[in-house]
Formats: C-alpha cells, structure tokens, sequence
C-alpha cells in the first residue's frame, strides 16, 4: 500500500568531492574505516565511547549510569555532577591562560580580544555580581543583547551559578521579549543601551523597558554601556535598572565560585516558534549538551590549536550557543564574534574579516552563501582567503550550486565542506560529512554523527528503501536532546514523540541513497503537493538554482481550485539577468527538465530580495501569505528587513 505522504524525490547529484591527501592526513578522523568504527562504538558501547571522549571534561563526580528510561524521557550520566564553566574555562588555566579565547569586531571596526584567563575573570566575576543581586541555583536569567563578549559572559556567568539563562534574540519586538519572560519567570534580565546594525542603533534597553512593564517576575535589569549616550541614551529606573560594569566592579570574585549541579540540572531555555504560533521553551540540560557540544565540535570542525575558529551566527540562535560558546570553548579554541551585518558597509565585509584576522574554519548558512554569489564574485576574490582550511553551512539545505560555489570561490577548491544537520531541539550536529573521514556529495548532508541512530520512515514507522522519499527520525536518545519543553512537558511528548511512537520526529523529511548519505529535503509542513507528487521545497529551489540566472529561490504553495494547490516560486536574480516573460519561461522549462513537467511553477514571481530573519532563514510563511493573497499573519519581529514584505506585496498588485 502507497503510504499517501510518501515525499517523492528527483535529484540526480552524483559529484564527489574527496578530502585531500594533505587534510586527510592531519585529520582527527583519517578515513571511513575509522568513523564506522566509532560510529558502531557510539550505539554499541555508549558508556566507553562516552567516557572516553568526554575524558578531558571536568566532573566533580562521575557517573553511575550513562543513560536512564526511554523515549521521551530519557537522562543521561545520571548520578553525575559538575558546573559546565569549569569545562570551558577553568581547565584552561593556566597552559592556555593567555590563549585568546574571544576576538571581537565591531560593525564600526573596533577589535577587542580577550585571552581564556581574561574571560574566566570576568565570568567569575560576573557571577558573583549576579549572586548579589539575588540570583541563586534553578532561577532563570533573560538575555536580550547584541553580538558583544559581554553576552558570552553572561552566558557562563548564569551556568556558573547554576542558574539557567534564557537568550532572546536581540531582533524581537517588545511582545515577544514579554512573552518568554513571562513564560520562563526569569528573575533578572541582562541587556545594552544599544547595538550597531547597518550603522543604525538597534535600541535594545528602550525594548527591554516596553516589555517589563508586564513581567511581574522581573527585580533586575542590568545594563551593559555599549555605544554610550552619544549614540543610546537610556534611562535608568531607580531600584530596578543598573549598570554593568558598576556591580562587576563592585563584586567580590570569591562569590563567583562554581555551582556543583546534577546531570540533569537545567542549563539553559532556548524559545523557537511552534506551529500554533505560540513560542516553544526547548530545555536543555548540563551533562548531555556540554557532551554532545564537545564532542562534534572537536570532531566535526577537526579544531587544532592554533585555529581561528568563526560561527557566523547570532547567540540568540541555538547554533551561537552551540558553536560560539559552549563546544569551542570546551575545546578551548579561539573563536570569532562579529556584530553586524555581513553587508556592512558592503558585501566585502565577511571576506575582509576573514583575511584580517586569519580565520581558518568559517561556519555559515546557505542563504548567505546565496547571497554572496548574487553581490557577485568579485566582492570574495579581491581578499586573500588563504588562511581558511575548512568551511561549513548551517541552517537549512544547501543547493548543489551553491556548494560547489562555497567550494570553489571561497575554498578555492582546496577546503573541505562539512554540510551539518541538526536543530535547536537536538542541541548539536547530528548529521555530518565528517572532514578527512569521508567523500562529500554536493546538497547531501552526509552521514550520522556519533550516537545518533536516523532512519527515513513511513509514516508507521517503517524503513523505506535507498534513495526513497520519507519522514526523518532518530530511533534512540542521544547526549544532548531536549528534555521536554518549559512548563508543558505534554505539548512536548505530543509534538517530538506522537507522529511515529518510540521515535523522535524531527519534521523533516529526507531519503538516505544508496552510501548512507541522508539528504534533507524539507519541513514536511513545507512539502508541496504538486499533481498528486508530495516534493520537499529544497528540491524545487535546488533546481531553480542550477540556472545560470538564478542566485536565489523559495518554492511555497497557494490554494488551487482546480489543482488544490499551485506552486509559486519567488525567485531573486544573479548580476547581469533581467526578469522578464522570456526568462519565466525558461525557468520553467528549465525545471521541467531538471525534476519533470508536472513541477514546472505556476508562477513565478522575481523580487530584489526574499524575506529573511537576521540569522539568514528565508521566512517562507510571509511568502505563502503573499502567494496567497492573505494578510501577514504572526510575528514579524524578527524580520531583516520590513521593507522587502512591502517590496513583495507591491509586485503582486
């Protein structure tokens, strides 16, 4: 019997990149043989593998029992105790004292660095700050602030004390900020007078002002000065406001000692947006996060010693979590913090840092790659990009024609890509084409990493065949999954664990070819019905995307009367192309060819630009309300820019 949402695939991609002699040689893991070996170690034997590979973390005391209980509700290391700062910083000291730990650059220009001896004392001493002021073990601290090391601090200053932080991204609106305050009950929050972006002041403390006057929870705001009255003057509620560096100041390092905590103990809330619209609190754990994070950091980036490692994306996001603070600074690596925008003052920006400050791995997303190829190549080639090794993408599919781009116009044909799976609910990668380890395949995300069992199933829960169309799941627990979801542990078991029982749906769906590569193909909430065929968006922009003409593409469905749905494609132009009813036609022709007549668009729609959130995510349900004819519904807050809607909207009339 057909399984009626079987999701059809068409992709033909059959390039293969091997790593190099020379990286593969100097690689942690040096060949297939060698990641199926610790793969099957991973499943087989948990507690060795784990013990080993966490063997250079910091436990106070270790654990009885690798893991306990089954799907949903499973704990890991249980009887384990530790404080996660300990891991990231003090084991640094002091061989790796006066290795910097953080170089920062401002949108402006202004570089500040501070070594692992450095940031341990501001941690220590921040935290003994936020003791003062009444914050203890299991209290909740909000975050709402910029791309500043402060916000790092912050971060490891709340883990220190064993309270769990909650960081809200800095682009939210007020509501937004209010809501998961309230949510989480966080006690203090921890913001800055303002942030640069696009040379314009972002108003951060004038937001945090509008959203407190609604959260009862709230005693404290403490204000890092980050531009100055010059450029954010602010006002300071008396009793509730204070400044940063005055209790950092004021605080006795001797009450910034580390917080021993379980296991299990909460680290942090990270909100992502739910299918009702009502923001989900994604908690995690110390023990399982700090692991998972250490593990595909080390391994998945192959870090050395003397990296410059650079995680393009914004700590409001689990990957600034991730792969900004806790993995690389677990593996005591050096790691790159940029304020502003990639296009500021112009799209020569991320290149010129890169040369400048010698970064050897660069971790980004695919719709900046995108971005990139249409501002044109120039913009890249004009830096020396020598010092770069390794690269890597995040965030969502990438296109083949945008890998092999990333690969030949920034890597030069000589860097490896690391294409990783893995969302802010799995807390780390969890699919990986292992550097050094193993061959890349453009648009594959590639193999799974350590201790993660995926399978691509019908929807009961059965295996379908190489290359053949289905929902991703894990069939086991892993380190650093979710716990559940703040305050309703019932919406978490019904949204992760009731589509397929016994198995976390990821709400993906994928297929795995015939080498155990997975490939990811979308949201299933996004897959198209297109005459009677369910197709993942990734596939029909990925089409659209080989033509010469297109840099970017977002494929969203409408309501059909006839058909039930029409597939509307928003397409953005490389340099040089005009849109036109000639080009249209092309394109259509063009993915007729590529995938099949039947997925030919209904309409396609050129824009100068789709609408993205600041993390470079293509907020494809503005675009299916503009398909539609409807009016944007939800939030909007976290919008790059607004003036694209009105851009778009304009166009359809």
């Amino acid at each position: 019997m057909t399984d009626d949402k079987a999701i059809a695939t068409f992709s033909a991609e059959n390039r293969r990149f091997e790593p190099s002699a020379a990286f593969r040689e100097r690689a942690r893991i040096k060949s297939k043989a060698d990641y199926e070996r610790l793969y099957r170690e991973s499943l087989d034997n948990p507690d060795g593998f784990w013990k080993r590979e966490t063997s250079e973390l910091v436990f106070e005391r270790p654990w009885r029992t690798v893991t306990e209980g089954q799907l949903p509700h499973v704990k890991w290391f249980v009887g384990a105790e530790l404080n996660v700062t300990k891991s990231c910083l003090d084991r640094h000291l002091p061989a790796r004292k006066d290795k910097r730990a953080i170089v920062w650059e401002s949108e402006p220009g202004e570089v500040r660095t501070l070594t692992y001896g450095e940031l341990h004392a501001e941690v220590v001493r921040f935290a003994a700050a936020l003791r003062g002021l009444g914050v203890q073990k299991g209290d909740r601290v909000a975050i709402y602030m910029g791309m500043v090391p402060e916000v790092v601090v912050g971060m490891l200053a709340c883990a220190r004390i064993g309270a769990a932080h909650s960081v809200v991204f800095g682009g939210f609106a007020a509501e937004s900020l209010r809501d998961r305050i309230n949510d989480c009950q966080a006690k203090v929050v921890l913001t800055q007078d303002g942030a640069w972006r696009r040379g314009s002041v972002v108003p951060l403390k004038a937001t945090v002002d509008k959203a407190v006057l609604s959260t009862p929870s709230i005693e404290k705001v403490v204000v890092l000065r980050r531009l100055g009255d010059e450029h954010a003057k602010v006002e300071m509620k008396a009793g509730r406001d204070v400044w940063w560096h005055e209790v950092s100041e004021a605080a006795d390092p001797a009450g910034g000692a580390p917080e021993v905590v379980d296991a299990e103990h909460p680290l942090f809330i990270l909100y992502t947006s739910g299918s009702t619209g009502k923001p989900k609190g994604v908690l995690h754990t110390t023990a399982g996060y700090l692991a998972g994070t250490h593990v595909s950091t080390k391994y998945v980036f192959d870090l050395r010693e003397d990296d410059v490692y650079w995680c393009t994306a914004d700590v409001g996001w689990v990957t600034g979590h991730s792969y900004i603070v806790y993995g690389p600074l677990s593996n005591g690596a050096t790691c790159l913090m940029y304020e502003g925008a990639p296009n500021s003052p112009d799209w020569g920006r991320f290149w010129q840092i890169i040369a400048k400050h010698q970064v050897s791995v660069l971790y980004t997303a695919p719709t900046a790659i995108r971005a990139f190829i249409r501002a044109g190549n120039e913009w890249v080639t004009k830096h020396d990009l020598s010092s770069l090794r390794l690269l890597g993408t995040v965030g969502e599919p990438i296109n083949p024609e945008a890998w092999i781009w990333y690969h030949e116009v920034v890597g030069q044909k000589r860097c490896p890509i690391v294409d990783t799976w893995w969302q802010t609910e799995t807390g780390a990668i969890m699919m990986v084409t292992l550097p050094g380890a193993v061959f890349a395949k453009p648009g594959s995300t590639g193999l799974p990493f350590f201790g993660v069992k995926a399978e691509v199933v019908t929807t009961d829960g059965k295996a379908v065949g190489a290359n053949e169309g289905g929902l991703l799941v894990r069939r086991q627990s892993w380190p650093s999954m979710l716990r559940t979801i703040w305050g309703d542990d019932e919406r978490f078991v019904q949204q992760y664990f009731s589509e397929i029982p016994g198995n976390y749906f990821t709400g993906d769906g994928a297929r795995c070819d015939e080498d155990g590569y997975f490939h990811v193909v979308g949201r299933i909430d996004d897959v198209l019905n297109v005459s009677g065929h369910r197709i993942g968006t990734a596939e029909i922009e990925s089409a659209l995307v080989s033509h010469a003409s297109v840099a970017e593409a977002a494929a969203v469905g409408r309501p059909d009367d006839l058909k039930g749905q029409a597939l509307v494609v928003f397409v953005t132009l490389k340099p040089g192309f005009t849109a036109g009813p000639e080009l249209t036609q092309k394109l259509k022709a063009h993915v007729g060819q590529e995938i099949g007549k039947f997925a030919a668009p209904d309409d396609i729609r050129f824009a100068e630009s789709l609408p993205k959130t600041r993390s470079g995510k293509i907020m494809r349900r503005l675009l299916k309300d503009i398909a539609a004819g409807r009016e944007t519904a939800g939030d909007v807050s976290t919008l790059e820019d607004l003036n694209v809607l009105s851009k778009l909207r304009a166009v359809d009339e």
